[in-house]
């Protein structure tokens, strides 16, 4: 039994899709209808079965209010490239998180502030906590190797 197995990019692009699909809220079958396939294909396109033809992509990212070139960049806005996409993806902590139920909710959450200075607050509140909980984590790692009896 031949089994086609997709290709890295076709694969690497319906898993942006996915994101982007979910992090609107948007179901599979909302995106289908939109775009005028039916949620079966949808599935297809984001799990890299089926490519997605240069204008198909175009009405999904017009639905999706992302760019084109949105479905083909790798962390930090940086061009797709294909070497090491075959692997799985835990090098862009960024794209882990948003796979997670927790990234989607947070990011669902921070869209709906229309304030950009309420946004740059939250900003700011999170990046302090996170530099606070490095340090403690520093000083309670520097605490417990001092403390270790092989240290002596």
């Amino acid at each position: 039994m031949n089994v086609k197995t997709p290709n890295a990019i076709d694969s690497y692009v319906g898993a942006r899709i996915r994101m982007r699909r979910q992090l609107l809220g948007m179901s599979q079958e909302r995106l289908a209808e939109q775009i005028g396939v039916t949620f079966q294909q949808v599935q297809k396109y984001e799990k890299g079965i089926n490519r997605i033809g240069a204008s198909r992509l175009q009405r999904i990212a017009a639905v999706l209010h992302a760019s084109p070139s949105f479905f083909f960049e790798q962390g930090d806005s940086q061009p797709l490239a294909e070497r090491g996409l075959d692997a799985p993806d835990h090098t862009d902590p960024v794209a882990e998180f948003l796979r997670t139920k927790e990234g989607l909710v947070l990011n669902r959450a921070f869209l709906k502030i229309a304030d950009p200075d309420i946004r740059q607050s939250i900003i700011a509140l999170v990046t302090a906590m996170s530099q606070a909980e490095s340090r403690g984590l520093a000083a309670t790692t520097s605490i417990a190797e001092m403390s270790h009896p092989l240290a002596e």
